[in-house]
């Protein structure tokens, strides 16, 4: 299947999305004002919501993984899978959280250590600093992968197991039956589709920032919209030329280089850099999250009116999960073969384990410029928070090529992620094929491009992160159905395969009764002859 013509779901999404795009052009304050208030709304009735089912989530996919529908195969009993195990990681890092976390390694400990979170010890200090480590690896933790792994389950579990096609809806057919066939799976879709725009326009946004910022401190671009819409303009170029590519040859093939660039930067850092304190820093970090993971989890602050964790936490959370059918469907679409352990084990596990690797690594590094060398990063990442990266590399040797070095791999993270949303949105909009059409690429490439721009345009960082909270809710809850569906898919499977390995038993048991009937009657005719 190599085609598929778009539908409706294509149409009434793409109308939704280009009236974003023109509204935001035109009157880019009055949009900023809405969305503004939708973010208020939001938060101050269900932002608990949030924090409840992103953690559900968690505990969820650690129970299916546990469970005997573990051993279930995403494809036919026996499948190999499509990928090696080293290229499907490092696809799922690279399209997962691969600008966040160039864009908040540095920022995000930085930002926590000189304002702590929830007034949770001194700025500046050494509690300050444990606490910025521990929620960094937070923030990028398990949770956050678990928004993923449940649309990648799901898709994966209807495409490779049942056979049906690749879209959001066929997810909920084991509870809705036929009707996804109809309106209700077309809303589904359409919110999906949707959803995976905002979030993937978030991450370009971020992406321009930080690119902008890094310009700057290598080649002295101006740090300025303009130029984040001209860098904007550049990169979209490259992916939607990269796009046309299949996915074999295109984001494979840019997503094992960009590994290997990153990996690299991430080695010089951890040995160039204060490595003891790096290795103490991780281990103090790690041991932290454990320890405190429950009671950050539903962390609010209902006693002082602060609105720290509708900044952070919920941000962070709405944003995986308004990336969540975009990454999920991609992980979907290269995990054939995995059993649901190993894929459930490999989505959550392995890229918390390189999160909490990179954030000690440039999180640490930049720590203890600040804290033992007074190197002011804190003062650099107060006045523009993207700036924090390339400050701290400045500190270290062979800044001229780790700069040139670490531009590159933000760029090849933006064209891996834009590059992967592209066919999964063809997918969702061209009824669920595994290879959309060029054309089709194409244009969702421009309107990733066009939302990303808007955003840039109406408030920066503060508008990328008001729209991911607020697109986020309505997908959020239809994940809870969807993880439902999944869950009564599981069990019908496994009832019918014990039905039937019952059967079976109770055929052969049969047949060996039979056959000690026919042995023994000749015996029994003996017995009456004698």
């Amino acid at each position: 299947m190599t085609s598929g013509r778009p539908g409706w779901v294509f149409y009434i999404s793409a109308l939704i999305l280009c009236l974003f795009v023109l509204g935001g052009a035109l009157q880019p304050a009055e949009l900023a004002a809405g969305a503004s208030q939708a973010l208020n709304f939001t938060t101050s009735h269900f932002g608990w919501l949030y924090l409840v089912i992103t953690t559900g989530f968690l505990i969820f996919c650690l129970g299916i993984a546990l469970s005997r529908y573990g051993n279930i195969r995403l494809g036919a009993e026996g499948e190999a899978p499509e990928f090696s195990y080293l290229s499907w990681l490092g696809m799922i890092f690279s399209a997962g959280m691969g600008v966040g976390l160039v864009f908040w390694g540095v920022a995000e400990p930085m930002t926590h250590f000189i304002s702590p979170p929830l007034g949770q010890g001194e700025a500046y200090s050494p509690q300050a600093a444990s606490v910025a480590m521990q929620y960094s690896l937070f923030h990028w933790g398990f949770h956050q992968w678990a928004n993923f792994a449940v649309v990648g389950l799901a898709i994966a579990y209807v495409r490779f197991r049942q056979q049906r096609g690749g879209l959001i809806s066929e997810a909920f057919r084991s509870t809705l039956g036929d009707r996804v066939n109809g309106g209700v799976g077309h809303a589904i879709n359409i919110l999906a589709v949707v959803s995976t725009v905002f979030g993937v326009a978030t991450t370009l946004g971020l992406g321009m920032i930080q690119i902008n910022s890094g310009a700057q401190a290598v080649f002295g671009l101006p740090f300025a919209v303009d130029s984040q819409l001209l860098i904007l303009a550049g990169v979209s170029l490259i992916f939607l030329l990269c796009s046309m590519a299949p996915l074999e040859s295109g984001v494979r093939y840019v997503s094992d280089l960009n590994m290997v660039l990153a990996a690299v930067l991430l080695v010089f850092v951890f040995f160039a850099g204060p490595t003891d304190f790096i290795t103490a820093a991780m281990t103090n970090a790690v041991g932290g999250y454990f320890n405190n993971m429950f009671g950050m989890s539903f962390v609010m602050s209902p006693y002082t009116g602060e609105d720290w964790v509708e900044r952070w936490t919920i941000f962070y959370w709405a944003w995986g999960l308004s990336w969540a059918p975009f990454v999920g469907s991609f992980i979907a679409r290269i995990s054939r073969g995995r059993t649901i352990r190993e894929f459930l084990l490999g989505v959550i596990g392995t890229p918390v384990l390189l999160s909490a690797l990179w954030f000690s690594t440039f999180g640490g590094s930049a720590l203890y410029f600040e804290m033992f060398e007074g190197a002011g990063l804190g003062m650099l990442v107060s006045e523009e928070v993207s700036a924090g990266l390339f400050g701290m590399l400045d500190l270290l040797p062979a800044y001229d090529l780790t700069g040139l070095l670490t531009l590159l791999v933000i760029v090849l993270f933006v064209i891996t992620s834009a590059n992967s949303a592209t066919f999964v949105l063809g997918m969702f909009t061209a009824k669920g094929v595994l290879v959309p059409s060029r054309p089709l690429r194409l244009i969702w490439g421009v309107v990733q491009v066009g939302v990303a721009a808007v955003l840039l345009l109406t408030g920066g960082l503060e508008a990328l992160q008001t729209i991911s909270i607020v697109a986020a809710f309505p997908f959020m809850v239809l994940m809870v159905f969807m993880a439902a569906s999944l869950l009564k898919s599981l069990r019908d499977e496994v009832r019918q395969t014990e039905l039937h390995e019952a059967m079976i038993r109770e055929r052969v048991l049969r047949m060996l009764d039979e056959h000690e009937a026919q042995r023994r009657q000749p015996e029994n005719m003996s017995e009456r002859q004698k």
